[in-house]
């Protein structure tokens, strides 16, 4: 499978859960980034966000576990982390890297 068919199935399953609603975006993260399976990423974000993989597909509980992690959330959050600022947060969170945040940090000298 080629990395345009391996992208197009990890963002169905990061639709799937819910994407930013839940923690879709964050697994999905995982397997692009450290290429994860389905399985081993949930547990990897689970454990990082500090609930089980349950909880991870809950609108509620992630809505507000993304307010306070500052993870960003789907509709706007006056004061909250949005765009690359939310992204950032991810970044660290995951121990990973992401591209914009990247170029941001390049484009800005940071």
């Amino acid at each position: 499978m080629g990395d345009t068919a391996g992208m197009t199935v990890a963002h169905m399953v990061a639709s799937g859960m819910g994407g930013i609603r839940t923690s879709g975006d964050l697994v999905a993260r995982m397997e692009y980034a450290k290429h994860m399976k389905l399985k081993d990423a949930k547990e990897f974000v689970a454990k990082k966000l500090g609930v089980n993989t349950i909880d991870m597909a809950d609108e509620v509980v992630m809505r507000e576990l993304r307010e306070e992690m500052k993870l960003g959330v789907v509709t706007a959050v006056p004061n909250a982390p949005r765009g690359i600022a939310a992204k950032l947060n991810i970044e660290e969170l995951l121990g990973i890297k992401i591209n914009s945040c990247e170029l941001f940090r390049q484009q800005t000298k940071r």
